[in-house]
């Protein structure tokens, strides 16, 4: 859905609207890092009540900002938002699982990060990720001591509103995708430290030549997605089917 066209400065003209009809908490929900080639994919989250006002100047969709602003604009977002929280999912996750069910992940491990529970989720984009095709086994995939919280909202149960670029027209999905590029970005500079070479320091895991380069010379590390098509790694497309012989693949 799409609150129609016009100005593409967020808002919290669409969140007040399902305010009024009966959803006094509302959480905007956006995710960073699906198209990379290393890192988590992350999906961060913020919740509005009836008292907060406009969000803070200059909060809207993170690709449009720059590094400096987004930085600046955190600490603004978390004392302006009732709530807020960011999740991952790690590579292995992706790679044992695809990509929709690791956003499924980290949408409920951001989730399960909130002090509250929301009345609905808006979603950016078209396709409900966080609650299709449902429930049913998502415990049973998180990793190892990344469990979810007593009382952990089930997805399923809280109604989702999509929006084609919620993340410019919600104020509470432009400061989710935000927060959830700045702590993605902060933990691909930390990775950049442990595992030189990359560039994730500037390039932050997505397509680069320096990326591309480094896969070519070193290939993939346990920090990249091993069962994606990497540039320059002509085998990685295969680690799948390797790890889980009795996994076919096209």
């Amino acid at each position: 859905m799409s609150p129609g066209t016009g100005s593409q400065k967020p808002s919290l003209r669409f969140e007040r609207k399902l305010q009024r009809g009966g959803h006094a908490l509302v959480a905007g929900m956006d995710e960073v890092g699906r198209g990379a080639l290393a890192g988590p994919v992350s999906v961060g989250v913020v919740v509005i009540d009836q008292a907060c006002r406009s969000a803070p100047v200059g909060v809207k969709d993170s690709k449009l900002l720059s590094h400096q602003v987004r930085e600046r604009l955190v600490p603004k977002i978390q004392g302006w938002a009732a709530a807020y929280a960011v999740g991952h999912a790690s590579p292995g996750e992706i790679d044992r699982h695809g990509i929709m069910v690791a956003l499924r992940l980290a949408g409920t491990r951001a989730l399960a990060a909130l002090p509250v529970k929301p009345d609905l989720i808006i979603l950016d984009g078209n396709y409900d990720w966080l609650t299709e095709p449902g429930w049913v086994g998502l415990l049973g995939l998180l990793d190892e001591g990344a469990g979810l919280a007593p009382g952990v909202p089930n997805p399923c149960c809280l109604p989702v509103r999509t929006m084609i670029k919620a993340d410019m027209f919600c104020s509470s999905v432009a400061a989710a995708s935000v927060l959830a590029k700045v702590e993605r970005d902060a933990m691909m500079v930390a990775l950049a430290d442990e595992v030189p070479g990359y560039g994730w320091e500037l390039n932050k895991g997505y397509c680069a030549p320096e990326h591309f380069a480094a896969l070519a010379s070193h290939g993939a590390t346990v920090h990249h997605r091993r069962s994606w098509r990497l540039p320059g790694v002509p085998d990685a497309h295969d680690w799948a089917a390797v790890a889980h012989p009795t996994h076919s693949r096209p």
